[in-house]
Parts: structure tokens; sequence; C-alpha cells
């Protein structure tokens, strides 16, 4: 994989932010019914395609693992992969029991076609939207046919600088997709939208927050 400045930003400002980021929003989905309910049905799905039982789902940007540990306890065989070895620390310290990985979800380690589920949980926002089909064949590329995607991003059309957040100076682009043009590119990839949810910004969100699960055609 081609390292890019953009890249090293994102791995910067994640390492710079992992431990206050654990702590500021380790029980963020406690507050979040219609969040927890996308994961669930996601995990729902997971467990009910042939053979999901036994397929493991890598959750692509996993930060400190919270959602990965989620996703444990829906009972789904969740693993964890981060750009960030800071974050993928943090992750290890809290959630000794399960697995997590630092690398890039646009150049997974892992074999064609055996994932029976795949999380991007806000991990697309510092994407560029043209740098996004890439992307989604790559999760559609080890994701087995009929295994399910859910994605996770901010509803819009805009570009934000971040300089500071969680107590930290950083440097990152957040980019608000809008979900027509997130299910078009996913479609584009091989993954068939089933559900989307878009809801209304909570507590200090400035946008809404959009949810597309998708399934690879079998």
């Amino acid at each position: 994989m081609k390292e890019t400045s953009d890249l090293n930003s994102v791995r910067a400002s994640y390492d710079a932010v992992a431990v206050d980021y654990a702590r500021l929003l380790g029980t963020e989905l406690a507050h979040k019914p219609l969040d927890r309910a996308m994961l669930a049905a996601f995990a729902e799905c997971v467990r009910g395609d042939a053979g999901g039982a036994a397929r493991a789902v890598a959750d692509l940007g996993c930060g400190p693992g919270r959602v990965t540990a989620h996703l444990d306890g829906l009972g789904v065989r969740a693993f964890g992969v981060d750009l960030s070895p800071a974050m993928v620390a943090v992750a290890r310290r809290t959630y000794p029991g399960l697995r997590f990985e630092v690398g890039s979800m646009a150049a997974l380690d892992v074999a064609d076609g055996v994932l029976g589920g795949v999380l991007a949980w806000y991990s697309t926002v510092h994407t560029p939207p043209g740098e996004l089909p890439p992307l989604f064949a790559e999760f559609a590329r080890v994701l087995a046919p009929g295994g399910h995607l859910l994605i996770a991003f901010k509803a819009g059309d805009e570009k934000i600088r971040l300089e500071h957040a969680y107590g930290h100076p950083v440097e990152l682009d957040v980019y608000w997709t809008p979900p027509e043009l997130i299910a078009g590119l996913l479609a584009g990839a091989g993954l068939e939208e089933v559900a989307r949810l878009v809801r209304q910004p909570a507590d200090q969100e400035k946008s809404p927050q959009a949810f597309l699960l998708a399934r690879k055609r079998s």
C-alpha cells in the first residue's frame, strides 16, 4: 500500500488522541438506541448467513475496540483492524480476549471471500469520496458471497477540517457524504443495499448520521 501524507496525518492524529478518545466515547452506544439497533440487525444477518456462525467479522477502523466488543457480545466472532498502533494498543489492553491488528482497510491481510461480515463504523469519513470505490472493492473482496457490510457515516455533502479533537491538536479532514452516493458506490462494488437509516444529530453531532446495510451478491 502506498503511504500518503493524508494517511500519515490520520494515523498520527489518532495515535495522539487514542487514550482520551477511548475515555470519552467508551459508553457512547449506551445512549444511541438507533445505532445499537443497526448493529443488532447486522449481527443477526451475519449469524443467519449460510456458514455465518463460523465466519469472522472484521471491524475496520476499530479504534479502541468498543464496537468490536459490542459485536462480540451480540454473538459474532469479531476482530478489529486499525491504522493507528496506539488505538490498537488501547483495544488490546481493554479487551484482551479479542483480536486486534494494525493494518489498513484499503489493503487487508485477509484472503478473498472468507468473512461473514465487514463493519465500517465511521471509518471511511476521512476518505475523499473519489477514493471510496477501491476501498469498497476491498470490502467486497474479503466478504463471502451473501456476507453483509454495515457502514456508518456522516450524511451530507461537505468537507470539514479538524485541527483540534478530544483535547489534542489533530490534522483531519472529515467528509459528510450523501447516502445515495454511498449506496451507488457500494452497488458498483457488488454490494447491494438491504436497508438504510438516517437519524438526526444527537449530543455533540453536527450532521445527520447515516447507516447503510448491504449484502454481497451470491
